[in-house]
């Protein structure tokens, strides 16, 4: 009886993973309208959009190295921006596919996860955009001399920007993710706390990737508020095994 009822059970959890993605999959038109709808509202200024780009983290010119580079630029920067402005959206139609999956486990807060998944994402984008960018940049062109000039192009300058500040945006959810994985019974703080080691190890490559620089300053500007997200997930967990533990005492004594 015991095998059968495993069996059962992770049939159901393969179920409900099959119907999340179903689920994603309704909202991923509504999804990409909104991306499009964004992309048409901003194409427009998307000119002073690249203009404020340049000006906060490099101090030169960028130039173009064909003729439809600047137009494509363009075109790749409204996108970006699109996504970025939709993260709300992106966020709100993951989670409502996947909520189910948690709420099996008895979490209700949902609004609560939906909201601190996009401040973590903005809080690490803007993290990035203000602090990180700026001094990589300055870095990096600080090795130029009288016989090396740099010639930046548009393009890879709009890509080099956008994947750093959705990668800090993406890396700032730690916490959440611990504290989900938690409620899934999938670690536990015993375990993160023995393995803490291995998670600095991870930061520092995740650090090491995502930074514009590998010199150690820029990398600790990634690494530092990484791990102190760490320690926050951590706690979080912590805070999931206690009320766990007391939901359980206060069913055992019913």
């Amino acid at each position: 009886m015991i095998p059968q009822d495993k069996g059962l059970g992770a049939g159901m959890k393969r179920e409900e993973i099959f119907l999340a993605l179903i689920q994603l999959r309704k909202g991923l038109l509504q999804t990409c309208i909104v991306i499009l709808f964004c992309g048409i509202v901003l194409y427009p200024i998307s000119k002073e959009w690249l203009y404020f780009l340049c000006r906060t983290s490099l101090k030169i010119d960028l130039v173009a190295f064909s003729i439809p580079e600047a137009f494509f630029s363009l075109l790749k920067l409204t996108l970006y921006t699109s996504l970025f402005t939709s993260i709300p959206v992106i966020f709100y139609y993951i989670w409502r596919a996947f909520s189910p999956l948690f709420q099996s486990k008895g979490l209700s807060s949902g609004s609560v996860v939906l909201v601190t998944s996009i401040f973590l994402f903005y809080l690490g984008a803007f993290f990035c955009f203000f602090v990180t960018l700026p001094f990589g940049v300055q870095f990096l062109l600080g090795y130029q001399s009288a016989t090396i000039k740099p010639m930046i192009s548009v393009g890879k300058y709009v890509s080099f920007c956008t994947f750093f500040i959705f990668g800090f945006g993406l890396a700032f959810e730690l916490p959440l993710i611990l504290a989900l994985l938690s409620s899934l019974r999938l670690v536990t703080a015993a375990f993160l706390t023995r393995n803490r080691r291995y998670a600095l190890l991870m930061i520092a490559i995740l650090s090491a990737i995502l930074t514009p620089t590998p010199d150690i300053f820029n990398m600790s500007l990634m690494g530092g508020p990484l791990y102190i997200l760490f320690e926050i997930g951590v706690i979080l967990v912590k805070l999931i095994e206690r009320k766990r533990a007391k939901g359980e005492i206060s069913a055992a004594e019913k």
